[in-house]
């Protein structure tokens, strides 16, 4: 039977095409792990499993904790490495603690990444992170930016994957499957079963070489360490990555000519549907100085309620001075409830944005807004926060006839530091609020605190800036120099804060000396009573030596100059706890004014 030319012509095409897609198929890169249907699980304690060396030249704990954003003591704790500043030989095995969190249905866990010269997603998820993550799990991560126009200095999320057990006794391990592995070495390796492998990852042979895998163990570290292991050929991953990646674009440039015929037609048919659109959206506003603030913030309208003008006006007395808080923040009664009332001069869409995305105990809740017809000008509600600012309780003596005790202060630091945690790690994009400081932490009526004014906050990572803004004393010295913003700038102000809990001293002293720069030098001769608040008992039951001393080493680590130096504050919650546990134990019942005058928890 003979063809013709036209038929062999399809024939041969539908071929090609099916050849691609199935091509395309098997390079398939990972987009990671979905949440488990269990959410209490999460966020917990996982480990990825990284060789020094092997694909990053990483070979000491210092680079390798400064690239995954964890203190080298804690690999080496996990790794049973005698020593944080000991060697590290080529290919040897190293376990990074993380913690994995389920953000946006997908299991992971967040490292921020600085991009240089020559970076994109796919050379720093293969050979920095050695294949713990993806590009394209990179992109899911970092919707805002654009990857193939990353500015050097930008700060990018990479998601190492990680999955949370359902029995709380074990943990999982990470793994980049290597081609001489199998399911059977694995698990005789890392002591666990082949059948187990098999129900966290799917069958063997379903996972290609360089792929991750899920590796479940009841002990940290699963067995000795210290041997060093041969890499595998980083030249032979790179040719086969190379190979399955052309394939995929291939294919992906046929759908992007469909796509594109489709957008064409759309833009001719939705054209006159934005014309009218337009029109009407000025008809109903009448063109009046409302119409960009209303464009920008009625995407909220149905999460926040909408006040107007004249209730504000009504609740504050026409924004009186005799309802001012501090700064342009009021307060007011609206319906027998009262609120705090943030009079803006410019737009809100911006704080809108970040505040949207934030709910947790420790941050001040929006409970609405408005717009006031005056240009320019908008109203931000939140809830309030009755005790005023930890500023005040701190260093404003005449307004505050007691004083808070050792207990007390470690609650509001957990408070402060459970607060940034959550919005460090636990946004997407991460949220940057770049103006902690004392005044900026409220207080409610049991003296928990609350991180308020969101005002000069960050989301994602556009990471340098040539418009310095913050408060001197707080800023972190590489903000100060090349204007970057990530979040170990807040980890840096929470160490200031940190100093004012232990000290009472104010974070500038009137000659305009930073405190933070005074403490550089303590620990070096000077005695505990020398740099401690005197208002802070002196007897060891009522503020344990102990529990000071671990929270000064705690302020200092988030004060080093150099930000990959400080610690995340998921650390610094574990680290705090431990001082909480030297202190008396908290009821979690509140505060109370005990007979000498001085807040007392209980």
């Amino acid at each position: 039977m003979e063809i013709s030319k036209p038929h062999l012509c399809l024939l041969l095409l539908n071929s090609l095409v099916f050849v691609l897609l199935s091509a395309a198929d098997d390079a398939q890169l990972s987009h990671g792990y979905n949440c488990s249907s269990d959410r209490s699980i999460y966020p917990c304690k996982s480990y990825a499993f990284y060789l020094a060396g092997a694909e990053s030249s990483l070979l000491d704990l210092a680079s390798i904790g400064d690239l995954f954003g964890v203190s080298r003591l804690m690999i080496a704790r996990a790794t049973n490495i005698s020593s944080p500043t000991a060697a590290l030989s080529y290919g040897q095995t190293l376990l990074i603690p993380l913690l994995c969190s389920c953000i946006s249905n997908h299991s992971y866990s967040p490292v921020d990444y600085q991009i240089r010269a020559g970076d994109t997603y796919y050379l720093v998820s293969t050979f920095q992170f050695s294949n713990l993550t993806s590009y394209p799990a990179v992109e899911d991560a970092n919707p805002l930016l654009v990857p193939t126009n990353l500015t050097i200095g930008v700060m990018v999320t990479f998601p190492i994957f990680c999955q949370c057990p359902k029995n709380r006794s074990q943990f999982i391990i990470t793994y980049v499957l290597q081609p001489s592995d199998s399911y059977a070495s694995i698990a005789s390796r890392f002591g666990s079963d082949v059948q187990t492998l098999i129900d966290l990852n799917g069958r063997e042979g379903s996972v290609q070489p360089y792929s991750t895998i899920l590796i479940p163990v009841s002990r940290i570290p699963p067995y000795s360490m210290s041997s060093s292991a041969p890499p595998p050929s980083r030249k032979r991953h790179l040719n086969g990555a190379v190979v399955g990646l052309s394939i995929a674009l291939g294919v992906m440039g046929l759908f992007w000519v469909v796509l594109l015929l489709q957008i064409s037609r759309l833009k001719k048919r939705c054209s006159w549907t934005r014309k009218t659109d337009k029109e009407l959206g000025e008809k109903k506003i009448g063109g009046s100085s409302e119409q960009k603030p209303i464009m920008d913030i009625s995407e909220w309208l149905d999460r926040y309620k909408l006040y107007k003008i004249e209730e504000l006006r009504e609740a504050t007395a026409d924004f009186d001075s005799n309802c001012l808080i501090c700064g342009s923040v009021y307060r007011g009664e609206i319906g027998r409830e009262v609120y705090a009332i943030k009079k803006m001069k410019w737009n809100a869409a911006d704080e809108l944005k970040i505040l949207q995305k934030v709910n947790h105990t420790n941050l001040v809740k929006l409970e609405g807004f408005c717009i006031d017809p005056e240009p320019g000008n908008c109203c931000l509600v939140y809830e309030y926060v009755s005790n005023g600012s930890l500023h005040s309780w701190l260093h404003g003596h005449s307004r505050r006839p007691h004083k808070l005790d050792w207990r007390s202060r470690l609650r509001i630091a957990l408070d402060l530091a459970h607060g940034l945690q959550y919005i460090h790690e636990h946004t997407l994009p991460r949220v940057v609020h770049k103006d902690i400081k004392s005044s900026n932490v409220l207080l409610d009526s049991r003296l928990r605190a609350k991180i308020a004014n969101f005002g000069l906050a960050r989301s994602g990572h556009n990471a340098v800036t040539t418009h310095i803004v913050g408060t001197q004393g707080y800023v972190s010295p590489e903000y100060i120099t090349d204007g970057i913003v990530s979040t170990k700038m807040d980890v840096f102000a929470y160490g200031v804060v940190m100093l004012e809990l232990l000290t009472g001293r104010e974070a500038v002293t009137e000659e305009g000396r930073m405190l933070w720069v005074e403490a550089e030098g303590w620990g070096k001769g000077e005695k505990l009573e020398e740099w401690m608040d005197e208002a802070l008992a002196v007897a060891e039951e009522e503020c344990p030596v102990e529990s000071l001393v671990m929270a000064m080493k705690i302020a200092k680590a988030c004060l080093q100059r150099e930000p990959g130096k400080r610690p995340t504050m998921v650390e610094v919650v574990y680290a705090l706890a431990k001082a909480d546990d030297m202190s008396a134990d908290f009821s979690g019942e509140g505060m109370s004014v005990g007979a000498s005058g001085r807040v007392v928890a209980r």
